[in-house]
């Protein structure tokens, strides 16, 4: 049975990703009435040696298009190319990323933007069948991703002609376990709490990080509690690694709040 809390005592809700995305989305839920701990399962860094990056954006364009796999990618990438050039087109798998694309002043009127059109599957599937294949034959495509990511796109690009290039934009850490975030995982381990969960490497870090402060024992408490994911894959992980209670909302932030709120 899921661990809950004290029905006179809502359970917190823990905003798991990486401190540049967390603090938007927990003002969101702090909106609904909820109590909120960020708590980041993923540290983004940048590169140590930037120069790759900056080499390939040099030369952005001989791409026909330019996939981002994040937000935290968009964001490394055009720190260092603000301008974007028109004729490159963009591939993003989510909502965040098209946020983090305004921010940096690009939208639809500015560049052409694909993206998965099934709102309920945000990824490079979907991704893959939005995208004019037949265009891009022939022609060159970037990806601009963290240190490693899935070769899905890249392979299945390839199969149709087209030329795929990689650069890596940041690093994704295990956060460290410091004294206060040992204290923090401790009490939201014995006290209960709803996960927000937007990543399958997030989602492992979480159980490392529960055994490094106070073994299996929290690990137990931890898979007893209830997370909110947003892809079907992460869920597949979390049922993988012993989870017992797994809501399944589907990708974008609107579809996490709902769910959140129709579960208090």
């Amino acid at each position: 049975m899921p661990i809950r809390p004290e029905a006179s005592a809502a359970a917190p809700v823990v905003v798991t990703r990486p401190l540049q995305q967390a603090t938007a989305f927990a003002a969101q839920v702090e909106a609904l009435g909820r109590r909120v701990e960020i708590f980041p399962l993923l540290a983004i860094e940048p590169v140590e040696d930037a120069a790759e990056l900056r080499a390939v954006l040099d030369r952005l364009e001989a791409f026909a298009l330019a996939v981002f796999v994040s937000p935290n990618a968009i964001d490394a990438a055009l720190r260092l190319r603000p301008q974007w050039p028109r004729q490159v087109a963009i591939g993003i798998v989510g909502e965040g990323s098209r946020a983090a694309l305004r921010a940096h002043g690009i939208d639809e009127r500015s560049a052409t933007i694909f993206c998965p059109q099934h709102t309920g599957k945000m990824d490079s599937e979907e991704l893959l069948k939005a995208l004019p294949l037949a265009q891009l034959r022939g022609r060159r495509a970037l990806i601009v991703r963290g240190q490693a990511g899935r070769d899905f796109l890249s392979e299945a690009l390839r199969q149709q002609g087209v030329a795929v290039e990689y650069v890596t934009a940041y690093r994704r850490l295990m956060p460290t376990l410091d004294a206060d975030r040992r204290a923090r995982l401790l009490a939201l381990a014995d006290g209960g709490a709803d996960w927000v969960i937007t990543s399958s490497e997030a989602l492992r870090n979480l159980l490392e990080l529960a055994r490094l402060a106070g073994g299996e024992d929290r690990v137990v408490k931890l898979q007893r509690q209830r997370i909110f994911v947003s892809h079907h894959r992460i869920a597949q992980t979390a049922q993988s690694l012993g989870f017992c209670s797994v809501t399944l909302t589907g990708s974008g932030d609107e579809r996490l709040l709902a769910a959140l709120q129709s579960s208090p």
